[in-house]
């Protein structure tokens, strides 16, 4: 259970970008001078940028999740194991944003047709994006520094090759890190200091 719900926070993460610019493409700005302290200025805000306000919870929802994602590693209480092997392979970062982000900002944001459409896109992809396991070519992990590697390492329970791992900083052959297995090869690292 724990598995699936870090997969679908890595998927939504993901679409961290994609959130910021339905915010810039559909925010309407108040056209007369407002008081912050008036109660009508914010309800007239929220009643007419729903797409913004929907952006804007689930921009915090990522927050959320890399948050827990980073806690949960400290906590990592699987026995470090090297890398024999590795190989970096972060342009998959640039693959998902230009294949599905990118083109999902041209959706008209008038249409309430093709605000479901878009709605149902999303969900479709985050099912085949978690059940494919791509769920970790993550642009926005990527802008927050992390990396994707693949590699070969040495467990406790023996030798596991083709492995991807996620990670902020970068990782050399023989270094040891701990993990959160996410999927049978899919792991978030963070390397171990001698």
């Amino acid at each position: 259970m724990k598995s699936s719900r870090r997969k679908i926070d890595l998927y939504i993460l993901s679409l961290g970008l994609l959130f910021i610019f339905f915010i810039i493409i559909t925010i309407k700005l108040p056209e007369h001078q407002f008081s912050i302290k008036e109660w009508g200025f914010w309800k007239e805000s929220l009643s007419g940028n729903p797409i913004p306000v929907i952006s804007s919870l689930l921009l915090i929802y990522c927050v959320v999740s890399y948050k827990r994602f980073d806690f949960d590693l400290k906590g990592a209480a699987e026995i470090p194991f090297e890398i024999k092997k590795i190989e970096g392979i972060n342009y998959e970062h640039l693959t998902f944003l230009a294949t599905y982000v990118v083109p999902l900002i041209s959706f008209d944001f008038g249409s309430g047709r093709q605000m479901v459409v878009l709605a149902l896109l999303l969900i479709v992809m985050g099912v085949i994006y978690i059940k494919t396991d791509l769920f970790y070519a993550n642009p926005s992990l990527a802008l927050m520094g992390f990396h994707i590697y693949r590699a070969d390492g040495n467990f406790k329970t023996g030798f596991r090759e083709g492995i991807i791992l996620i990670c902020r900083s970068k990782l050399v052959e023989g270094q040891k890190v701990s993990y959160i297995k996410l999927d049978d090869r899919i792991y978030y690292t963070k390397g171990v200091k001698a």
